[in-house]
């Protein structure tokens, strides 16, 4: 029989890809920690870290073992919220997203929820998908409105994963200029055009998507205001501190003096949907899902 806790320090073992940093993370000593793994590989009869002195890396059956575990730990908070829903009759659903999703999408699709699930108590953490993705992993939260760029998702391990994505739709990302910019009536604009353009950043994923994307084409990125909030960015793109690229969906509420142009294809794209975990049963996840879904869909036709 494997032991779940011996599951649990190869998952903190593979997030922090060292046993001195695993063993601080679980307040044991490393001694302890190599000590778990190798039960562990025993057990198993496979290797499921490859050890160097650079750190330690998964095998492929590590691989399926961190997947394993991950829904294992799931597994485990979910049967202890349904306990916990013995006492109190109550449903109770938790809900991780990131800000602009959050903003725009989820209100109206809470009320969807609230009006078929009456007795579900539901709360709402903001987070960005790198933090929140690994909080659906461990059974922290029921779900997550996450959204990844052309990559895969941020810290997914791979095809053994315990996450299950539904699209939800794509978020476009745009130029954001003042409108007296000599670009400002263009229908489209390619970013080598803005190569002497200063920029004002609105998120740091933004930031190294820029950054790629000058060095590809040859510029040096001059960057005059970073910042985490879209809004606050555009607000500096109006008082005239540069140009900027926001998602389309966190275009709103409008910033006077601003004209949003799109981007000549291949343009730039959040892909939005929900992280879950497989194979739960969660009449609540899916009426939020679906409710996600309608909302976006009602977006796509404004």
């Amino acid at each position: 029989m494997i032991d779940v806790q011996r599951l649990r320090v190869l998952r903190t073992v593979a997030e922090h890809g060292s046993f001195n940093q695993a063993a601080a993370a679980l307040r044991l000593t490393p001694s302890a920690v190599s000590q778990h793994i190798s039960a562990l590989e025993r057990s198993l009869g496979a290797q499921v870290v490859a050890r160097s002195t650079r750190g330690v890396t998964l095998t492929p059956a590590g691989r399926i073992m961190v997947g394993a575990a991950e829904t294992v730990a799931a597994e485990l908070e979910h049967a202890k919220q349904r306990v916990d829903r013995l006492g109190s009759g109550r449903t109770r659903l938790t809900i991780a997203t990131f800000t602009s999703g959050g903003r725009l999408l989820l209100p109206q699709a809470l009320a969807c929820l609230t009006a078929a699930h009456p007795d579900t108590v539901v709360h709402v953490r903001e987070c960005e998908p790198e933090d929140s993705l690994p909080l659906v992993r461990q059974g922290a939260v029921d779900l997550a409105l996450a959204y990844h760029f052309d990559g895969p998702l941020p810290g997914r391990p791979g095809p053994n994963s315990s996450l299950a994505w539904t699209a939800i739709m794509e978020d476009p990302l745009h130029v954001v200029l003042p409108d007296a910019h000599p670009l400002a009536g263009r229908e489209t604009l390619d970013i080598a055009e803005l190569a002497a353009e200063p920029w004002v950043l609105g998120c740091l994923k933004t930031e190294a998507y820029l950054r790629r994307y000058a060095e590809r084409a040859g510029f040096e990125l001059q960057v005059r205001g970073t910042t985490t909030d879209y809004f606050f960015a555009r607000s500096l793109v109006a008082a005239g501190m540069g140009i900027s690229l926001i998602p389309s969906i966190a275009q709103t509420p409008q910033v006077a003096g601003l004209r949003t142009v799109p981007i000549a294809p291949p343009t730039p794209t959040r892909h939005i949907g929900v992280a879950t975990i497989h194979r739960r049963d969660h009449a609540q996840v899916r009426t939020l899902t679906e409710a996600l879904q309608a909302e976006a869909a009602a977006l796509d036709e404004t």
